[in-house]
């Protein structure tokens, strides 16, 4: 009978502390998201911090706590700086690692294959004309279309056309090129 009696009040208690617990929330919510919003700055942010200090407080023994609003402003305040210190830390690893795979020297091979490429594309350019040359160089190199053609003294209107006969030509003669080489 005793176990049943000590069982009846421990649901007891836990229902009220539960029942406590959801007045405390529903009361105080609003107050935690203000004071961790003063920090974060940031409406979602806030709320997911809040949820993390309610949890906290949850499993707190609030029967020690002899200010429950300043208990709550205190833990939001830490809570919020933690988040902000978290964050910091998290953008410093991102900055390293973007600044390690900056740094990362391209291997010896890589550098022959790109001075290599390179001098393929120089031979294939060396067989266009001058004005075949000048277009795809330059529209390579961002100059518009009207530039073009005053660089190369013809008619803006006609400068798609002879650009895009340049490009086949240059394609031809990179893939043959490509090909006697293979």
């Amino acid at each position: 009978m005793e176990v049943q009696a000590k069982l009846a009040m421990n649901q007891m208690r836990a229902r009220e502390e539960t029942d406590s617990f959801h007045e405390l929330f529903t009361a105080y919510y609003p107050f935690v998201v203000r004071q961790i919003m003063r920090i974060v700055r940031e409406q979602q942010t806030a709320e997911d911090i809040a949820q993390e200090v309610f949890l906290s407080f949850y499993r707190t023994d609030r029967s020690a706590i002899e200010n429950i609003p300043a208990w709550l402003a205190k833990a939001a305040l830490y809570a919020a700086y933690n988040h902000l210190r978290a964050e910091k830390r998290r953008q410093d690893r991102q900055e390293r690692g973007t600044a390690d795979q900056a740094c990362v020297m391209p291997s010896s091979e890589e550098v022959w294959l790109e001075q290599e490429a390179i001098s393929h594309v120089r031979e294939v350019l060396e067989e266009l004309d001058e004005r075949e040359r000048t277009l795809l160089i330059m529209k390579y190199s961002g100059f518009p279309y009207a530039e073009l053609a005053k660089a190369t003294g013809m008619q803006a209107g006609s400068v798609g056309t002879i650009l895009a006969r340049a490009k086949s030509k240059f394609r031809k003669l990179y893939e043959r090129f490509r090909g006697e080489e293979g």
